[in-house]
């Protein structure tokens, strides 16, 4: 069988480029069903983009790499889509766009758009063998029991990363990656919880708070979750991103600098009143008696002089944590790294080792942070291929 265009994996990348590549492509993945990240994220409603989508908002090596496919097909041009297919959605906090339904409508989205450029899905395949003939690249795939030959001009690589293993995710990209010639950065998991191996914070498993979490170059303003194994929570997962092992990072569990003040005031009001029901009244109470002993929390609001009021919001503002690690790919919502952009176009995202050779999507280096902007770079570097290789003829 001859193809024009070979596209690996039917998640958002892989279906968004076959929906602008042209006439001959085929799409294949290894799933029961296109779009599995699509189906689960955003709690099954998909967080499908961010509005305040921008360069600044990504991860990379080379951090201008990701500038022209995102200006090229921007989270506007995307809400349009959405509207056009009578798809509901809302604003969530900072930008982030939902679903009003099922995760369900983006997918179908999708294929709607993939049947009107006439591409082709196989599910349940698999990739045996792959080599490139000097002329076009030779493929064995595994389906349903059979093997077909399918030749291509074009490979469009869309697999992903290494981030939940549990749906099949490998290191294929990569693998294809360098049997080409191309290098690759650094992987790890990103957008992942923290732990902790000591476990101290299972005694307030469930608690969460307002927080500055800051890793590295990363500070993020959002809630933090204690749990069984350490934290998590949207300001955890943020900085994740920006952490190394063996390094700290820093809660600010008052990152509007209030309490100092709230303290001083409440003990000119109410000097009797306990220290720590006063900063209960500011942070969940079981946060505040796990801490209570580490921090000596204990008296009445009088007895604090103002230096000790001090020495309280300090420790409360600049908390450094040393975790352990992280929960590692199995609950990584991405992979940070992985196809080195040196070596792609950054307009067309086509190899420059090899002519027809494409990656997009999680595999390339580049990492958006949690909030839709991960979907927006899938949307957009499809795009990007797609509309290159359609442009190629």
């Amino acid at each position: 069988m001859d193809v024009t265009t070979l596209i690996l994996g039917a998640g958002a990348a892989g279906m968004m480029c076959a929906a602008h590549a042209g006439p001959g492509v085929l799409v294949v993945d290894h799933a029961k069903a296109p779009g599995e990240k699509i189906r689960i994220s955003g709690g099954g409603r998909c967080n499908f983009t961010n509005l305040h989508t921008s360069p600044d908002n990504f991860l990379s090596q080379n951090p201008h790499f990701c500038k022209s496919a995102l200006s090229r097909y921007t989270q506007w041009a995307f809400i349009d889509l959405v509207d056009r297919h009578g798809i509901g959605w809302h604003e969530k906090n900072l930008g982030q766009l939902f679903c009003d339904g099922k995760s369900a409508a983006i997918i179908a989205l999708l294929r709607a758009e993939m049947d009107k450029a006439g591409a082709t899905l196989w599910l349940r395949t698999s990739l045996a063998d792959l080599t490139h003939d000097g002329t076009r690249f030779r493929t064995m795939l595994e389906r349903e029991g059979k093997r077909h030959e399918v030749t291509a001009q074009n490979l469009v690589v869309a697999t992903g990363g290494k981030s939940i293993p549990a749906m099949g995710a490998t290191g294929l990209a990569y693998d294809i990656a360098r049997q080409f010639g191309h290098s690759l950065t650094e992987t790890r998991p990103a957008l992942v919880p923290l732990t902790f191996s000591d476990k101290r914070f299972a005694p307030i498993s469930g608690v969460a708070a307002p927080a500055r979490v800051t890793a590295g170059d990363g500070a993020f303003e959002e809630a933090v979750l204690f749990t069984h194994r350490g934290l998590s929570g949207p300001a955890v997962l943020q900085a994740s991103s920006y952490w190394h092992e063996g390094e700290e990072i820093i809660l600010d569990l008052d990152p509007e600098s209030r309490l100092f003040s709230a303290l001083r005031e409440q003990r000119a009001k109410a000097g009797r009143r306990l220290l720590t029901t006063e900063l209960a009244h500011h942070l969940p109470a079981r946060l505040v008696e796990h801490l209570a002993s580490d921090l000596g929390l204990h008296g009445n609001l009088a007895d604090q002089s103002d230096t000790r009021l001090q020495e309280i919001t300090h420790a409360l503002r600049d908390w450094r944590l040393k975790p352990n690690g992280s929960e590692g790919y199995r609950t990584a919502e991405v992979t940070l790294g992985g196809v080195d952009t040196a070596g792609l176009s950054s307009k067309t995202m086509m190899s420059n080792v090899l002519q027809g050779l494409y990656f997009i999507g999680e595999c390339v280096d580049v990492t958006g942070w949690l909030g839709g902007y991960n979907f927006q770079w899938a949307w957009s570097s499809g795009f990007a291929a797609g509309q290159a290789i359609a442009r190629s003829g």
